[in-house]
């Protein structure tokens, strides 16, 4: 029994170190997402929108 505590307690640790790691990890890749984000052109999208997509609203009814 008590071997198995020890390998429980070991198994425990590593799952621990795992779940810090990825959560390391997933933090970089969002602040690598941010820092990108950041660095694109931004600016009014309506315009080019208009031009370049169809509208969403139905056909005018012939009168």
């Amino acid at each position: 029994m008590f071997e198995y505590e020890i390998a429980t307690a070991a198994r425990r640790a590593d799952l621990l170190r795992e779940a810090a790691e990825f959560r390391a990890v997933r933090q970089a890749q969002q602040a690598r997402r941010a820092s990108l984000r950041s660095q694109e052109p931004g600016g009014p999208v309506r315009g080019l929108r208009s031009r370049l997509t169809r509208s969403a609203r139905p056909a005018p009814r012939p009168a």
